[in-house]
């Protein structure tokens, strides 16, 4: 098990970063369209995708946003992050082994209701931007330090 701490509102400071990764799998991109109903043929199959401007397939554009949330949640400000809302621009295909960093840098604090704004930076691993955008977030107010739960082996079949 892991180790979950968050960053309470009072210890944030405008520029604070944090990052997170994830690669992109078939295993992941399946799950995605089964738990999100979003059985676009140009996530899931090989020769429809071909005969696309892509050329092949590529992710959902949320699986992208779902790692921003991730990325909120688990690491700027942590645990007990409630999410309030999302600006996204997608600019750039996720492909099938792409390995993508979520960037957070604190943008604004408003210290009446403890909200948080983000700018949010995703990238592959070539540095190439997929997905910019701003998040606002209301953050927790007291420290947080607790263990990751055990989620469940998930098979596809």
């Amino acid at each position: 098990m892991s180790t979950l701490e968050n960053r309470p509102y009072d210890t944030l400071k405008v520029g604070d970063q944090a990052t997170y990764e994830k690669t992109l799998t078939e295993r992941e991109l399946v799950l995605f369209a089964a738990v999100s109903g979003d059985m676009n043929p140009l996530h899931l199959n090989d020769d429809f995708a071909k005969t696309t401007q892509f050329g092949g397939r590529i992710a959902h554009g949320m699986w992208s946003g779902s790692l921003i949330s991730a990325a909120l949640a688990m690491t700027l400000p942590g645990p007990g992050t409630v999410y309030l809302g999302q600006e996204v621009k997608f600019s750039r295909p996720v492909r099938l082994n792409d390995t993508l960093t979520v960037t957070l840098t604190v943008k604004e604090l408003r210290d009446d209701k403890k909200i948080v704004t983000l700018d949010t930076t995703v990238t592959n691993q070539e540095g190439k931007k997929v997905v910019t955008g701003t998040a606002t977030v209301m953050a927790p107010t007291e420290k947080v330090t607790l263990e990751a739960p055990d989620l469940p082996d998930i098979s596809i079949g």
